[in-house]
């Protein structure tokens, strides 16, 4: 029955779907309200129009803003236009998924051509390159390289009449971030008029929001790699089901919870009945509402109006209101189907199976992840699994009181997995950290695994440095002159440390053979259970006489035993040198007897 109807239709190619990243204050935002500007409420033909969470740019503004350079290259166009999604960021592009990868087709990286690379630039590429998500770069602020000039005319232009030395920077800049493309990603790029082969170079498209110089030549770049890469995955059945994914969850008035979703494929009408992804189980229900913002509204001012609309064709954004939609979560796949049981039993197996992609449950060791929706839950399970980092379970929503258990379950079988690594999440209600549970949240994914990485380090110092406390460390003892206290039962002498640390129940030998263990240290009255090198103090030591086994001026080194000493040659990094020098002495006096002890 379903794959009957989503067949029926005509056959059309949608709008690419692109998403802008880039890091904090290099104008992401800057770049899609400067393509945008006064034409979201233009009233004449083919001016921008809001859907929810996208501004959908018709073919004719992008016609209008490239003008001349159109003509230029002769380009014959086939898609209607492109839909930009409005919600800029890592946030919004990794929540965006469809089976199989990201939402959006293609993706403008914006950074600030004085800049350079920063810490969210290298992860947006990581995101982009994860999700194979082809790119341009759009090379911000070029308004502000020293001794540049606006001379009001198109990018080339301006850019020939600069002066010899603003060319020169505008260049150098330019460069850097070739270089850093390829140091670190071994990727190719090129300006975007000296590119040859688009198939294997970045194109890089100087520009100033803030001017809007340089949006045409975006525009243009963007729209030919999509019509000739990309024709064939944009090819849709407009009146086939409506396929799409979860932008945002939340309140409205009036209406009670709302989902306001990306449509990528297909049409969705009112009153159909849809089935949504959930952590759970998929969510089943009708749609009461669809909606778009009224004409002319800035569909991100909280007061606009939004208007009843019988059905919303692909590839666009739409609000829908619904019964059943309180559990409903980020980047959860919806699909549109036939409200006959059968339908809609293939419709909860296909939702689930693209949500079960993702979530993970091994039943293994491992540290846990947690995140907001389910496309970022994707991008920080790719970023950990490629440091192969074993991961136990991976699910969405706050932390919960059984993650915190299934972490703290790892802890004697290794330490180091004993973790929670949550993306845009906390800790849920009433819930409490545990001691032996590192949890490490943020909103950075790349961040997160430095945060990881960096704690599994300083951890296992910790614990190598507590491994080394269990073990007999390397002494050198002297018994001082003229403190001889008692002979025997125990003796108990002035003890002075020239190497290393003496414990309590250190053993002590002087010619390989251990001849007592230290009972107990004592200075100034107060009982120690450690000395350190330097320091001097009372030792009691049973089953020794003094003038016998011991005499002022002996030299006692602590009786190693074998096994110990190998695990201290392993750790030897965590012991000072003169702790290493008395190691090699003690291996002296023990292969005396045996030639390969302790190897």
């Amino acid at each position: 029955m379903e794959e009957q109807k989503s067949v029926k239709g005509t056959k059309s190619i949608r709008s690419p779907i692109v998403s802008v990243l880039g890091h904090v204050d290099h104008g992401k935002s800057s770049i899609l309200d400067a393509i945008r500007e006064s034409n979201i409420v233009d009233k004449e033909a083919g001016a921008i129009t809001q859907a929810i969470g996208a501004s959908i740019i018709p073919l004719e503004v992008i016609k209008n803003k490239c003008g001349a350079l159109l003509e230029r290259l002769k380009m014959k166009f086939t898609i209607p236009g492109l839909l930009f999604i409005d919600t800029p960021g890592h946030a919004a592009f990794t929540s965006l998924r469809k089976r199989g990868g990201a939402l959006a087709d293609i993706a403008i990286l914006v950074v600030d051509i004085n800049e350079g690379f920063k810490p969210q630039t290298i992860e947006a590429i990581d995101i982009l390159r994860n999700s194979k998500t082809p790119f341009v770069i759009a090379a911000n602020k070029l308004d502000l390289v020293p001794g540049y000039v606006n001379k009001n005319c198109s990018l080339a232009i301006d850019l020939a009449q600069q002066s010899e030395g603003t060319q020169q920077l505008i260049d150098e800049r330019l460069y850097k971030i070739i270089g850093q493309l390829y140091d670190r990603f071994k990727m190719s790029a090129e300006r975007f008029d000296k590119v040859e082969d688009y198939t294997k170079q970045l194109a890089i498209i100087p520009c100033s929001a803030k001017l809007r110089l340089g949006l045409g030549e975006l525009l243009v770049t963007l729209t030919g790699l999509a019509q000739r890469f990309m024709e064939e995955s944009l090819k849709i059945i407009s009146g086939g089901l409506a396929k799409g994914t979860i932008l945002e969850v939340k309140e409205a008035e009036g209406l009670g919870p709302v989902i306001d979703v990306i449509i990528y494929d297909g049409t969705l009408n009112a009153n159909d009945t849809i089935v949504i992804g959930g952590v759970q189980e998929p969510i089943v229900t009708k749609i009461k509402a669809l909606l778009q913002p009224a004409p002319l509204h800035e569909m991100r001012d909280k007061k606009s109006t939004f208007i009843s609309i019988k059905k919303a064709v692909a590839a666009t954004g739409v609000r829908i209101s619904a019964h059943s939609l309180d559990s409903a979560v980020a980047g959860m796949p919806l699909l549109a189907c036939s409200p006959d049981a059968k339908s809609i039993e293939e419709a909860k197996q296909k939702a689930q199976e693209e949500v079960d992609e993702v979530l993970l449950d091994t039943g293994k060791h491992g540290i846990i992840i947690k995140a907001d929706s389910l496309g970022s839950l994707e991008a920080v399970i790719k970023l950990f699994g490629e440091k192969s980092l074993m991961i136990r379970k991976a699910s969405i929503g706050s932390i919960t009181k059984k993650d915190i258990a299934d972490a703290e379950s790892n802890y004697e079988q290794d330490p180091l997995l004993s973790a929670i690594i949550g993306f845009n999440v906390g800790l849920g209600k009433n819930v409490e950290p545990s001691k032996s549970v590192k949890i490490i949240t943020g909103d950075i994914i790349y961040k997160l695994l430095d945060d990881y990485i960096l704690w599994t380090e300083e951890k296992k110092k910790s614990l190598e440095a507590e491994q080394i406390e269990l073990l007999v460390r390397p002494c050198k003892v002297e018994i001082m002159q003229h403190c001889i206290f008692r002979q025997s039962n125990p003796a108990i002498v002035g003890v002075y440390i020239i190497a290393g640390v003496l414990k309590t129940s250190t053993p002590l030998m002087k010619t390989g053979h251990v001849m007592t263990t230290v009972k107990s240290i004592q200075a100034e009255k107060e009982n120690l259970s450690r000395l350190e090198q330097g320091k001097q103090a009372a030792a009691a030591l049973p089953g020794v006489m003094c003038g016998r086994q011991v005499n002022e001026g002996d030299i006692f080194y602590s009786a190693i035993p074998e096994d110990d000493f190998r695990k201290l040659k392993k750790l030897k990094k965590y012991l000072t040198e003169a702790e290493v020098q008395v190691m090699k002495e003690i291996a002296e006096i023990m292969r005396r007897e045996s030639v390969v002890w302790g190897v």
